[in-house]
């Protein structure tokens, strides 16, 4: 079993941009599809400080990134942070020591016309056990 996940996108904005997409509140809430409207992020940009996404205003500690933290930052080029995952494997998933761990890219592109970004993400963390891999699945998929 491959224990990481790497996906990429290219985003047509330059780095320093594609970069508020996943580092601004506002920025983020604007393009993450959750269940209600709203805020969904708290995050504080800096080594140390929160990475938290909310799927769930009801059961914040529950169906959240609660707790999780942002472990090395460089505007403009990446930003690595903890994460967890949703209640279907906040049993295992949420109380892994350490937590899985992503990190998150922003390449600039010089090909074709205009400006654009190559994000890659790596998500990386994951246990063994046919559960881990289903969250896994459910992660690459997500």
């Amino acid at each position: 079993m491959e224990n990481v996940i790497h996906l990429k996108a290219r985003l047509q904005c330059n780095p320093t941009e594609a970069f508020r997409m996943f580092t601004v509140n506002e920025a983020v809430d604007s393009w993450l599809i959750l269940p209600f409207d709203g805020d969904h992020a708290e995050i504080e940009p800096k080594i140390g400080g929160k990475y938290e996404l909310f799927w769930d205003r009801k059961s914040r500690e529950n169906n959240s990134t609660l707790g999780c933290k942002i472990t090395a930052i460089e505007i403009g080029k990446f930003i690595a942070f903890e994460w967890k995952g949703p209640t279907e494997f906040r049993q295992f998933m949420n109380n892994a020591d350490p937590l899985t761990h992503v990190v998150v890219f922003f390449i600039p592109s010089i090909e074709g016309a205009g400006t654009w970004t190559d994000v890659h993400l790596v998500h990386s963390g994951w246990g063994s056990s046919p559960e881990w891999q289903q969250a896994r699945d459910y992660f690459e998929k997500a």
